[in-house]
């Protein structure tokens, strides 16, 4: 079904394509009084969709590559919940807040590392403010299984959640140890095991593959471990190595990074394994149960991939509120600042927290429909998009067509004038195939320190 051996040829940086133009293009031209403009020129009939970072820790993985704060003081994380409540207030000011909800997602950080009453303050607030939750809202929350207790799973089912997902990503204790992440699984099965108490329609797990002294046999065993916990989707990620942007990534020792080659093993072990167990792949880095409502998505090709990861929620604004969250718009992102100081400088202020962003044009908008469809759902119908943009696809994307041609002689993708979809083997080289359509790539191209590798 995959072709290995013109997969691994494919190997070089390129963006994940959460957001199109990437974080990159952001930038200061973007301003205040136009990101305010932005918000209010929303349509009012629009759903929303929110997403909270929470970002303390109380220890650094050093793996990871989120924005995070590393603290275990309380009063830190008070003062940070006085600032959220504080940034809901601003921002009610210039959103209509009684529209319809449709995603809720705490990200971080650690969420779990504030306590059940701290989580509780934090959700009554923002119920307060986003009354129209729809009955079928999707509720999320990231969840390290050494930092969660009964009374905080009880306070999110009681305040809707459900969803959740636990990081994993290794099972091996040697591996644990050389990443800072000591989780046994013991700990894990009795967070799932809550996580099934509590009623969560759908428990997920992180895997990370690309880690510090793993091989093929010891993430056997990670794979055999994880599926008898019995999750509804696995995420699966090639661990990107990234130590000039994060500094806790220095701390791994490179020579025990597994090779390529090993990677690939793990890889093509990994996608035989799930499929034996019953999960489907749902594109790229992630497998769910077939009855799962992702996989009936991409079946319809109905996917949606944004900030918060693949899924069916589509058409909504994304909010983002707190340190670092970025916010997307129908034309626009926007993120608000990433050091606490400035954060609250500008809360204090009276003013939203925001940074820096871009505003798209309509060279943009065109290639971000054509890279999100296709990172989602690994085709694209042309005849729609050009009845959407009133372009022709053929002469507006004459280089692109070209550049894919390698592809296409491959068996990666198959291009008609109906349509162009991607192989089995070509669905895990879609940050490739997108490439092709990102009109700012040639800026990064030369560039080994911007983006991790795609294969």
């Amino acid at each position: 079904m995959f072709d290995f051996d013109k997969f691994t040829q494919y190997s070089k940086p390129g963006p994940r394509y959460t957001s199109y133009p990437t974080a990159l293009e952001f930038n200061d031209a973007f301003g205040y009084e136009a990101y305010l403009a932005k918000l209010h020129a929303q349509d009012p009939q629009s759903p929303l969709s929110l997403y909270f970072h929470l970002p303390f820790c109380k220890n650094a993985c050093y793996f990871c590559g989120c924005n995070v704060v590393f603290t275990s003081k309380e009063d830190k994380k008070e003062q940070y919940i006085d600032y959220l409540l504080r940034e809901m207030e601003i921002l009610s000011q210039h959103i209509d807040t009684s529209r319809p909800i449709i995603q809720l997602h705490f990200g971080g950080g650690t969420p779990t590392f504030f306590n059940a009453q701290q989580l509780n303050r934090i959700i009554t607030a923002i119920k307060s403010h986003f009354k129209n939750f729809v009955s079928d809202a999707e509720i999320s929350c990231e969840i390290d299984p050494r930092h969660i207790d009964e009374d905080q799973m009880k306070v999110m089912s009681e305040a809707g959640f459900n969803r959740v997902s636990f990081g994993i990503q290794d099972f091996d204790e040697k591996v644990q140890v050389a990443v800072h992440r000591v989780q046994p699984y013991e700990i894990t099965k009795a967070a799932m095991d809550l996580a099934r108490k509590y009623n969560m329609v759908s428990v997920n797990v992180d895997l990370i593959y690309g880690l510090p002294y793993q091989s093929l046999e010891t993430f056997k065993k990670t794979l055999e471990l994880s599926v008898s916990l019995d999750p509804d989707r696995f995420a699966v990620f090639n661990y990107a190595h990234v130590p000039w942007l994060k500094k806790t990534m220095r701390k791994i020792d490179e020579t025990t990074l597994p090779t390529p080659s090993e990677k690939l093993a793990i890889m093509r072990y990994t996608i035989d394994f799930m499929e034996s167990k019953g999960y489907k792949m749902i594109g790229m880095d992630h497998f769910a149960k077939p009855e799962d409502e992702l996989f009936k998505a991409i079946e319809k090709g109905e996917l949606h991939r944004n900030f918060q990861g693949y899924t069916t929620k589509g058409g909504a604004d994304l909010i983002g509120i707190g340190l670092t969250s970025i916010g997307e718009g129908r034309d626009y992102y926007a993120q608000n600042s990433k050091e606490m100081e400035a954060y609250e400088a500008a809360i204090d202020a009276g003013k939203l927290p925001f940074e820096r962003g871009v505003a798209l044009n309509e060279d943009d908008r065109i290639r971000q429909y054509i890279i999100m469809e296709l990172m989602s759902n690994f085709k694209l119908d042309i005849q729609r998009f050009e009845s959407l943009y009133k372009v022709n696809f053929e002469t507006y994307f004459a280089t692109a067509l070209e550049s894919l041609k390698p592809f296409e002689h491959d068996g990666l993708l198959s291009i008609t004038p109906q349509r162009i979809e991607c192989s089995p083997t070509g669905t895990l080289l879609i940050r490739n195939i997108a490439m092709a359509f990102d009109a700012y790539m040639h800026v990064h191209a030369k560039s080994e320190k911007t983006f991790s590798k795609t294969v």
